[in-house]
């Protein structure tokens, strides 16, 4: 399986999920994380070698991409039209993570809108919701309204998930308390994916 995640926008939360969901993905077998990212992130992510997975750069990536069922694609942010048509035909899912701001919201509904016409597989996927305040509800009602593919889970907006990156490791393996509910929260997401 094939899994690009991708925005028009930085800063939603795309190389925790493309960590996370790699992590999930794992559990059933190999997985490579490929990092097309500008930004290396999930390389740095990646530095500690705590992850479970393998991680590579898009460009050490070609000979290793045959060896591995299950590839999860970082992409960079903001992508070109060619670049983001090509992603979503090459993947078997494009998840576009997105946060309940509206700045957010608007971009990932121009990605939908650019996504519209090439009948591809993708899906939303809420990040960053912050349980104390209404946005992620009204969030959801504005991508229902517009009858977008959407995940049924949400991600929590926690400190403990840049913690987690600054260890090395993927939340479940971060020591907070609230590490049990966020890991519960992608694993929900992978189920939604590959049960």
């Amino acid at each position: 399986m094939i899994i690009a995640i991708t925005a028009l926008k930085g800063g939603v939360g795309k190389t925790t999920t493309a960590v996370h969901l790699a992590a999930y993905l794992q559990q059933k077998d190999q997985t490579l994380l490929i990092d097309a990212d500008r930004n290396r992130s999930a390389l740095i992510w990646a530095r500690e070698e705590k992850l479970p997975f393998y991680v590579a750069s898009q460009a050490g990536s070609t000979a290793l991409i045959r060896k591995y069922p299950h590839i999860v694609v970082d992409t960079r942010a903001m992508p070109e039209l060619d670049e983001f048509r090509d992603l979503a035909e090459g993947s078997d899912l494009l998840i576009i993570p997105t946060t309940p701001n509206h700045l957010d919201l608007d971009a990932t509904l121009k990605a939908a809108e650019q996504l519209a016409s090439l009948k591809v597989n993708y899906k939303i996927l809420l990040t960053k919701v912050d349980a104390r305040t209404r946005s992620g509800r009204e969030a959801r009602q504005l991508l229902q309204a517009e009858n977008l593919p959407l995940f049924t889970t949400e991600i929590p907006l926690l400190v403990a998930f840049e913690r987690a990156s600054q260890s090395g490791v993927i939340i479940r393996d971060y020591v907070d308390p609230r590490s049990h509910l966020a890991w519960g929260r992608y694993k929900a997401v992978g189920r939604e994916i590959l049960p």
